[in-house]
C-alpha cells in the first residue's frame, strides 16, 4: 500500500517499520498491537503519512501522554522554529548533557571574515564549531552543498587562537547538525573531509533520536499537556528541556503535566 509524504513523494507502507516506531515510544507489545490493529483497519491507498502519524499519536495518547510525547519527538523538534532559534538553544543544552561546555550565537573573527556561530562547544580541550540547519518539514534533506559551505567556514576559523571560558583555545573540528536528514552525498563528503554530522537518524545509534531517548533530553514541545501558548512562554524563559521544567513551580499545580513529565523521564 502506498502512502504520500509531506513532500509529495510516494512511499510503501511498511508494517514492521511502523510497529518498530510505535515500540520506540516505550509502549508495550500489547499496546502496540492494539494501536496497529486499529490503524490497519483505517489505512488506505494514497493516505498522507502525516494523517497516519496523527492517528497513531492520538491512539498512544489515549493510553499514556508520555508515550505520545516520545512518539512526537520529530514534530516537537520542528516546533522549535519557525526560524530554528530554539533548536540551536536545544542543541547547546543537548551537548551540555553530553559533557560539553557550550556558548550560543557568538561572532567569531576568522582569517578572512567574521562568522556567527550557532553553537560553540568544548570538551577535553577540543573546541568544536557547530552549524545548525533547522527544517520545519519532516522529510527535508540537507544536500551536499551545505557541508561544503560549512567546511569553508571551519577552514577560516581553524589555526587561530580564541579566548573562551578564560582559556586560550583553537577550533579542532566542525559539526553540522540538523533535525532532518542528510543526503548520501552529504554523508560521503563529510566523512572524507572529517566534518562531523548529527541528524535525526545519523550516525546510527548516536543520532538525535537515539541520544534524546537514551539521555531523556526531550524538548518541552513534546509535552501533550501543555498548550502552544504555554510552550512558547516557557521557551522564551529559556526553559527548553523537560528536565528543566520538572522542578519548576509551574508544574506544582498541574497534576496531569507532572504525571506526564514523570512518566517521560522514567520516574513514574
Amino acid at each position: 500500500m502506498k502512502l504520500i509524504k509531506d513532500n509529495g513523494e510516494e512511499t510503501q507502507f511498511d508494517k514492521e517499520r511502523f510497529r518498530t516506531s510505535l515500540l520506540k515510544s516505550g509502549a508495550s507489545v500489547l499496546q502496540v498491537e492494539e494501536v496497529l490493529e486499529n490503524i490497519l483497519g483505517r489505512i488506505y491507498e494514497g493516505m498522507r503519512t502525516r494523517e497516519l502519524y496523527q492517528w497513531a499519536h492520538q491512539l498512544l495518547q489515549e493510553k499514556s501522554h508520555a508515550l505520545a510525547a516520545r512518539y512526537s519527538l520529530k514534530k516537537a523538534l520542528m516546533e522549535l522554529g519557525p526560524a530554528g532559534y530554539y533548536f540551536e538553544k536545544w542543541i547547546a543544552k543537548f551537548l551540555e548533557h553530553l559533557g560539553f561546555r557550550t556558548m550560543h550565537s557568538q561572532h567569531i573573527k576568522g582569517h578572512a571574515v567574521t562568522h556567527e556561530a550557532d553553537v560553540i562547544a568544548e570538551k577535553d580541550g577540543q573546541l568544536v564549531w557547530i552549524e545548525c540547519k533547522f527544517r520545519n518539514t519532516g522529510e527535508a534533506k540537507i544536500s551536499v552543498t551545505t557541508p561544503m559551505y560549512v567546511l569553508s567556514r571551519v577552514k577560516d576559523i581553524c589555526d587561530k587562537k580564541f579566548h573562551f571560558w578564560g582559556e586560550e583555545l583553537e577550533f579542532t573540528r566542525g559539526m553540522l547538525v540538523t533535525n532532518s536528514y542528510f543526503t548520501q552525498d552529504s554523508i560521503d563528503f563529510s566523512k572524507y573531509y572529517g566534518l562531523e554530522l548529527l541528524s535525526w537518524d545519523h550516525p546510527e545509534g548516536k543520532s538525535i533520536k537515539s541520544l534524546t531517548d537514551q539521555k531523556m533530553l526531550y524538548p518541552i514541545t513534546c509535552l501533550t499537556t501543555l498548550s502552544k501558548e504555554e510552550k512558547e512562554k516557557l521557551l522564551s524563559k529559556n526553559i527548553i528541556l523537560v528536565k528543566e521544567l520538572e522542578q519548576h513551580e509551574f508544574v506544582a499545580s498541574r497534576p496531569e503535566l507532572r504525571k506526564e513529565i514523570c512518566e517521560l523521564l522514567g520516574k513514574a
